[in-house]
């Protein structure tokens, strides 16, 4: 059986997976163990690009996410059924009992026109940091946006808080359980209650309402957080709220059942709303997932997949 069937002169595949992350590698592997002619397309810019470590997956904690997906391709395209495409997805269109996958080569990369029976979304989220200056230069390294995946190399050090969002009350409640001197930087904008501040306040947490204008350093070393009335605030670290939406402008031809806040609905398997479309990882949650969760849902989806392509069973007539 060979890797790749044409539909005319197109590369047909029994599964086109979007992302190349934990949960699409990882749906990935398991539908090619299963024999199911898969491909992978990733653009290769994951959101998680600057961060040096990844923690909290069993047996790999602290590899680089950048190696743990580089793990993955090879992974994949060790079996004679799997296939990794870099390149960026432009649209997914139905045609009939196919979906048509166009997609642009990445740095130099060859673009393609494949179909497929089934699509899984795995293309994660698109990432937009509070806009202070300074702070891509110590994201991934003094600052974080995760808190379960970063906590604990951040234990006991003077903590900064910085978002806008209405949750940061949670997450500062979150954060204290690592560190006791903890402050939380709303930029003016950020909502905490006065109940949530009296709160916060009762367990050493510290809420300033300022507004944030950068963050301040030395060499590459975070030093504090300034506002905008010239203070600095002295800190050595913390983890930063983005706001996060799904990547998912190729797909609007597909008109998926989404949330009130754009993320696509499943059900128990990974299934969308349309027949042949399935999503794993961070497109269905509220936030970006640590790692090893990503993967197992990629796991869960690729078992739905596989059973779904083969179809229900039919009673044979004598």
């Amino acid at each position: 059986m060979s890797a790749v069937d044409l539909v005319g002169d197109v590369d047909q595949y029994d599964v086109v997976v979007v992302g190349g992350g934990p949960a699409g590698l990882s749906a990935a592997l398991n539908l090619v163990r299963a024999r199911r002619r898969t491909l992978v397309i990733d653009s290769n810019r994951p959101r998680n690009a600057a961060t040096l470590q990844a923690h909290g997956y069993l047996t790999r904690d602290g590899v680089s996410p950048l190696e743990l997906r580089k793990l993955g391709r090879e992974e994949v395209q060790s079996y004679p059924h799997g296939e990794v495409l870099s390149a960026h997805v432009d649209s997914v269109r139905r045609d009939g009992d196919l979906f048509h996958v166009s997609a642009r080569g990445v740095r130099g990369g060859a673009s393609r026109e494949v179909a497929a029976r089934a699509i899984l979304i795995a293309s994660g989220l698109i990432e937009t940091l509070p806009a202070l200056p300074s702070l891509r230069v110590y994201y991934g390294t003094h600052l974080h946006s995760c808190i379960e995946c970063d906590g604990y190399e951040k234990a006991d050090a003077p903590l900064a808080l910085i978002g806008e969002s209405d949750d940061l009350a949670e997450r500062a409640l979150l954060l204290g359980q690592w560190s006791d001197d903890l402050i939380v930087f709303t930029n003016g904008v950020g909502a905490i209650s006065e109940p949530e501040e009296r709160a916060l306040a009762a367990r050493g947490i510290r809420v300033e309402r300022r507004p944030v204008t950068d963050i301040a350093g030395e060499r590459g070393t975070m030093t504090g957080v300034r506002l905008a009335d010239g203070e600095v605030v002295e800190r050595t670290c913390g983890f930063v709220r983005p706001h996060w939406e799904p990547a998912l402008a190729y797909a609007s031809s597909l008109c998926l059942d989404t949330d009130a806040d754009g993320l696509l609905v499943v059900d128990s398997g990974g299934r969308t709303s349309v027949q042949g479309v399935y999503a794993a990882g961070d497109p269905t949650t509220a936030g970006p997932q640590q790692l090893i969760v990503a993967a197992g849902a990629g796991a869960v989806a690729a078992a739905a997949i596989n059973r779904d392509l083969i179809g229900p069973l039919k009673p044979v007539v004598e």
